[in-house]
């Protein structure tokens, strides 16, 4: 016996044995007519391989070639490796591959190919006397079938230097070698063998020219597989042009292949089932339901709908959004595989049908399926979008159980749905356990830290991962921003941009996110920069580059950045929408606010949620609260929200009463306050005088709803009961609080303190704000404000002096007014305006005649400067607010109202000449100030003196 099981090895010498004399076989044997034969090829044809392998051994002579040929071809079908050993050993027994000519031998090369016992096929070829390019084909095609392109590679270069013995590569040598390039990516070698096929005449051979294409669309040379397609011409079957179809499919040209798909049509050419699944898969690609339908309809019609196609078509009506449809399909398919469920289970979770995606899996199960991988990774996305943590964990049981937690995918998989899940603990022990982590994993469990606030250990993870050499991509670097922003380190968000600048690794949604951190780290000049050098800005752009404007105070700038965006060709979403609402309430632009409300009004958008409590607090923050109450009214479905912002409207409005009101109606329509609701009530309380009310919601928040006090509702019990002179009781209930009491807190009373003249209790407080905030420049002025009034005027001085000695500065006071389509605004003492000289004529020519006529007379005691009596009255007519009541005066017809916006405290005699102007004027003036709105009409303001 001249071939057996021996290990031999690779090397050439193995490979170049010298030839020996055989006769070159041809592919079919001559055929047989006896009984046996014709009943063992209708054994086979029926697949019946146990009754095949009866007959085929039961043979008292050895069985003829062919009838080994037949039984190792259904083996191989059938990839029945047990039952191809026990034939290959009877061939062995019999004789049969003694003198052999190579056509068993290389049926048994086949059969193990396709067994994937690639081993074997190495070892039965080099025990080989005689090797035919058949057999050469076959061991190529058997590494090929196992993975090993490389190995493919290595046989056809060894099958080269063996051309001496007559062997010659053929078309089916090239085929298969050019897929082995093509899967090797040996674009290089694939251009050699393409060389070597033109030489011998072979690259008009159709199969060789359909690998060809496919090896070059492998190898990315999407060129030189379109110039092969071309030069075909008249060659070309349904092969090549599905080869040209999946190479424009591999390189992401979907709109070429769908023009290569209709010349097809054109030709008359019919597809089969690769023309059919590629061009499904350019219908998901391109999301093209009407297409995708097309070809359903023609599979229909032709009765052509193998378990391939359907799947593709399963997966294109998912991508398509048409659950329905592909539901259908999936019950349509008689032998159901894992890909048909897995595609059907993964339908449901990529259209958010979480739920669904759960029961379907039970069904699965029903039917005897187990979930592997895929199933894992898709139902663990699902639980994860439910949060639900218990069915998470009996997943995570099940991958365990079935081994498969071992595996990269699944464990970040896992890793998502507890993140999800917001359950850290487990998430990181899934992490411990990976043994292979890949930069998805480090991304994930970043995030995971980042998101539960513990930015330190994120930061830690992020370390690590680089020292493991793993290398950032996108993702990662947005992980590690969102610690940056949670540690509030600048620092570190700037070193990020840098290294990701340099290594190109800044896409457009981390471009945004830096321009967030920026705006909220108040380094707006860097997040306009960022802003400026992104070239295709998106809504998201905009909208970032609007919040860091809005807040930083930089109104104005938000304001007329969202104007050069409606100028492109981005439209507003609601997200912009609302954003910028938030900086025309604070710019107090009611004119503004109107055009972004009628703009709503025209595009349809839905008014409801964020949207219609944004427009409340426009409108509120503009001094309209009758359009603030229409929107309100307006609004069906009022979420807790939105009552808040109309409570929160009422109490800036100074109407406790209205805001108690509202209060109650809400708790009347089954809405629970949350902790914003009492707030909001609470302050409605301090600035109305509500004391004994205020007390009251206060224990109501605590006892009835069980929420406990933010340091702000303390405050503003605090600020309550300083404002109505209480500010000793105002003190023991600060030593009472649960909580140590923090800078806002000692605010309130210091500011209560100051007013009711308080001092002895405004230096307790002053110090323990300088202590808690030592870089506030606001608590300096408030605590010099204090001395001053006190007498101390080389204490107010000293305190001032910190200021600049620590490198802080104070905003100075602005007011501004706003004037058909523009805001103006005015510092005190300004002489910037075009109008300057008129305004402070007016003013004098006001002042006059609210002394003459209104018996004003400037009281000096707000002007917490140590200067003579005269400057101080001096100082007092250069107040902003003044200036800017002036110059509406100015600007506007008589009895119109003027609408004015301070960002510090009214003081009391610019309050005094306010109510003076609405009276001897006859305008109603609308002030804003730092702490809630003043109605000024008839001499008399809606506050009642009480701010």
């Amino acid at each position: 016996m001249s071939v057996r099981l021996q290990r031999a090895s690779m090397a050439t010498t193995v490979l170049s044995l010298p030839p020996i004399p055989y006769n070159r076989f041809s592919p079919t044997p001559p055929a047989f007519s006896s009984p046996d034969h014709t009943s063992l090829k209708q054994l086979c044809k029926e697949g019946n391989l146990r009754q095949a392998l009866r007959l085929l051994t039961s043979r008292g002579s050895p069985p003829p070639q062919d009838h080994y040929g037949l039984v190792l071809d259904l083996v191989a079908a059938k990839k029945a490796a047990a039952q191809g050993v026990q034939v290959h050993a009877h061939a062995v027994a019999a004789g049969s591959l003694d003198g052999d000519d190579g056509f068993v031998a290389t049926k048994l090369l086949f059969m193990y190919g396709k067994c994937g016992r690639v081993e074997d096929a190495r070892r039965l070829f080099d025990g080989m006397p005689v090797r035919t390019v058949f057999s050469w084909n076959a061991l190529i095609g058997a590494y090929l079938l196992s993975g090993s392109a490389a190995e493919a590679l290595g046989v056809y270069r060894a099958m080269r230097r063996s051309a001496a013995l007559g062997v010659t590569p053929d078309g089916c040598t090239f085929a298969s070698v050019l897929k082995a390039c093509g899967v090797a990516g040996d674009g290089h070698c694939g251009r050699e063998v393409h060389g070597l096929a033109v030489k011998s005449g072979l690259d008009v051979s159709t199969l060789v020219a359909n690998a060809l294409i496919a090896m070059y669309a492998r190898c990315g040379m999407l060129d030189s597989a379109v110039w092969m397609f071309e030069w075909l011409h008249d060659g070309r079957d349904v092969a090549s042009w599905n080869s040209v179809i999946s190479a424009c499919l591999q390189n992401g040209m979907f709109l070429k292949a769908l023009d290569l798909f209709r010349g097809m049509q054109r030709t008359g050419l019919s597809m089969n089932s690769y023309t059919a699944v590629g061009v499904l898969q350019v219908c998901t690609e391109l999301a093209q339901l009407n297409l995708g339908r097309e070809l359903h309809a023609a599979l229909l019609k032709c009765g052509s709908e193998a378990s391939i196609q359907r799947n593709a078509l399963l997966v294109m009506y998912t991508k398509c959004g048409r659950v329905d449809s592909a539901l259908r399909v999936f019950y349509e398919i008689d032998e159901k595989d894992y890909i048909s469920w897995n595609s059907m289970l993964s339908c449901y979770v990529q259209n958010g049908l979480y739920v669904e995606a759960v029961k379907f899996l039970g069904e699965m199960l029903e039917c005897g399926f187990q979930p592997d991988h895929a199933s894992i990774v898709s139902l663990c996305s699902a639980v994860g979008h439910l949060g639900w943590l218990i069915k998470g964990r009996e997943v995570h049981a099940y991958a365990i159980k079935q081994r498969l937690d071992t595996d990269t995918q699944v464990g970040n998989t896992l890793l998502d749905m507890y993140m999800k899940c917001c359950y850290l603990e487990y998430a990181v022990r899934v992490f411990d356990r990976m043994r292979i982590k890949d930069h998805i994993s480090w991304t994930t469990v970043i995030t995971c830290y980042s998101q539960s606030s513990r930015h330190f250990e994120a930061l830690e993870n992020f370390r690590e991962a680089l020292k493991e050499g793993i290398k950032m991509d996108p993702m990662m670097v947005g992980s590690i921003l969102e610690a940056s922003s949670g540690l509030r380190s600048i620092m570190l968000a700037k070193q990020l941009h840098c290294y990701a600048v340099r290594n190109d690794l800044l896409d457009l949604v981390q471009k945004n996110r830096i321009i967030d951190i920026y705006g909220e780290s108040g380094e707006v000049y860097h997040s306009l920069k960022m802003f400026e050098t992104v070239e295709e800005k998106d809504i998201v752009t905009w909208t970032s580059m609007i919040n860091s404007y809005t807040n930083n105070g930089l109104l104005n700038e938000a304001v007329a950045l969202f104007a050069e965006m409606q100028n492109t060709d981005i439209q507003p979403d609601s997200v912009a929408l609302v954003s910028i609402l938030g900086a025309i309430a604070d710019l107090s632009s009611l004119a503004k606010g109107k055009e972004v409300h009628g703009f709503l009004i025209r595009r349809n958008f839905r008014m409801e949620g964020a949207m219609v409590s944004s427009l409340v607090d426009m409108y509120s923050g503009c001094g309209s609260m009758s359009n603030a109450l229409k929107v309100f009214n307006g609004t069906k479905c009022k979420d807790v929200v939105l009552w808040t912002a109309i409570i929160n409207a009422a109490g800036m409005h100074g109407h406790g009463k209205q805001a108690i009101d509202l209060f109650k109606r809400m708790v009347e329509t089954g809405v629970a306050p949350d902790h914003v609701s009492f707030l909001a009530l609470l302050y409605a309380c301090s600035h109305s005088k509500l004391v004994d009310e205020g007390k009251c919601y206060l224990d109501m928040m605590m006892t009835a709803y069980r929420l406990e006090p933010w340091q702000e509702h303390y405050a503003c019990v605090v600020d309550l009961l300083g404002r109505s002179g209480q500010t000793e009781e105002a003190y023991e209930f600060i030593k009472s609080m649960p909580l140590e009491p923090t800078s806002v807190v000692w605010c309130a009373l210091l500011g209560a303190c100051r007013v009711h003249k308080n001092h002895e209790l405004a230096m307790v407080a002053a110090n323990k704000l300088l202590e808690l905030e030592p870089d506030n420049p606001g608590n300096y002025v408030l605590v010099s404000n204090v001395f001053a009034e006190m007498g101390k005027w080389s204490n107010a001085k000293e305190v001032r002096a910190r200021i600049s000695g620590r490198g802080l500065r104070k905003d100075p006071a602005c007011s501004w007014i706003e004037i058909g389509n523009n805001v103006h605004t005015f510092t005190a003492r300004d002489h910037s305006h075009r109008d300057a000289e008129r305004i402070h004529l007016k003013l004098t020519e006001v002042t006059e005649k609210l002394r003459k006529e209104g018996g004003y007379v400037e009281d000096t005691r707000f002007v917490l400067h140590d200067v003579s009596e005269e400057e101080k009255v001096d100082v007092l007519h250069r107040h902003s607010e003044r200036l800017a009541i002036a110059f509406g005066l100015i600007t506007t017809r008589p009895g119109t109202p003027l609408r004015i916006a301070k960002n510090l405290r009214v003081c009391g005699d610019c309050h005094e000449f306010t109510k003076l102007v609405s009276k001897l004027f006859e305008r109603e003036i609308v002030v804003r100030d730092a702490n809630r709105f003043h109605h000024f009409r008839g001499g008399s303001c809606s506050c009642g003196d009480f701010w």
